[in-house]
């Protein structure tokens, strides 16, 4: 018997190594064992060729017709899959579809953008991926919502605290993640390494610059505060993950985050956060985080940096405070949600009269 099919849409797939894609391969290796599924970055599928699901997932049995006209549509970020959400409610009025709200619909495009809007309006069902995103949205879309944390990579613990290693380079790397545009604020990472006092800190950042100016800003800054901080521009996200590890912390500076993928990595690591006081950081770490700084004050970041270089009961207490949160990020806790969601949509389509 054949499976049913879905098809996720992702205006990111491989190459952009970012969040949307880490969240399209993590569901379609979730949805393999009962689905066929594939990925692709727009429907219909026009020039843009489909991804293949990864390794894990089951290849889709005919991806031209999974992508064409699949029993359920997956569609990340409202504004960007608009267009993929609105051809396909047309072309079969009668299939479900799921909308998964990043930080950017949430924090901005669902309060002004139209087409963002109308996804909000047409979706059958939205996810967001923190708490706190369900207190953005209009009265109306609540009833449908659902929230599914994200997970980190079954087996991606942290495999020690490498004190030994920090103690022979007398450094503390405190690393940010993520890609050089506005809504990540990495101005205040840089602004930040110019004033930490402590001197075994050292800031590092991993991430491409897709906006030209805060890659000049950063080469700037790398040649200003010479080992102090160090842009090593775009990685592989394996690669990411290993220097993540053996980081002392980890800095989100974030302007809006719909659920960050890199506090996942970083909590289920038992790498400490330093986060932006935003309401999606406050939805994954918790209300009572003692981490925060204000957005956009360099000042206070760098104070967050030097206490948790010179003051190890807090360090510590950060670290308690990201293991009592790190049960929500289990990679089985996230695809047991999906599935159920998936489940439920598939099956109240099929007991809904077909037109």
């Amino acid at each position: 018997m054949s499976k049913p099919t879905i098809c996720i849409v992702s205006p990111a797939l491989a190459a952009a190594n970012n969040g949307n894609w880490q969240t399209a391969s993590r569901w379609a290796g979730f949805l393999a064992p009962r689905y066929d599924v594939s990925i692709t970055s727009a429907w219909p599928e026009a020039s843009s060729a489909a991804a293949p699901s990864p390794p894990a997932a089951t290849p889709p049995r005919d991806a031209a017709a999974a992508v064409s006209a699949p029993d359920l549509l997956i569609a990340l970020h409202a504004r960007r899959s608009a267009s993929s959400l609105a051809a396909f409610r047309a072309a079969h009025p009668e299939r479900p579809t799921l909308l998964v709200l990043t930080g950017t619909d949430l924090y901005r495009d669902i309060h002004s953008d139209a087409s963002a809007q109308a996804s909000l309006a047409a979706a059958h069902a939205l996810v967001v991926l923190q708490s706190a995103g369900l207190d953005e949205l209009p009265a109306a879309a609540r009833p449908k919502a659902h929230v599914i944390y994200q997970s980190a990579p079954a087996g991606a613990k942290h495999p020690g605290v490498r004190s030994d290693i920090r103690t022979q380079a007398q450094q503390h790397e405190i690393l940010m993640i993520g890609h050089l545009r506005d809504e990540k604020d990495p101005l205040t990472f840089m602004r930040a390494a110019e004033v930490v006092r402590e001197p075994s800190a050292r800031l590092v950042h991993i991430g491409g610059a897709l906006n030209a100016a805060l890659g000049e800003a950063a080469h700037a800054t790398q040649n200003a505060v010479a080992g102090r901080y160090e842009w090593l521009g775009a990685l592989p996200h394996d690669q990411t993950v290993d220097r993540l590890r053996s980081a002392h912390a980890m800095a989100i500076c974030s302007r809006m985050e719909g659920g960050a993928n890199v506090i996942i990595e970083a909590v289920t690591s038992g790498v400490p956060v330093l986060a932006s006081d935003i309401s999606g950081n406050r939805g994954m770490l918790g209300e009572d985080y003692e981490g925060y700084f204000p957005l956009g004050d360099a000042q206070a970041l760098a104070a967050l940096i030097d206490r948790s270089v010179s003051d190890p009961a807090w360090l510590q207490r950060l670290r308690a405070q990201c293991a009592a949160r790190a049960k929500l990020f289990e990679p089985a806790t996230e695809q047991a949600a999906l599935l159920a969601l998936v489940d439920n949509l598939l099956h109240q389509n099929q007991e809904r009269p077909q037109k």
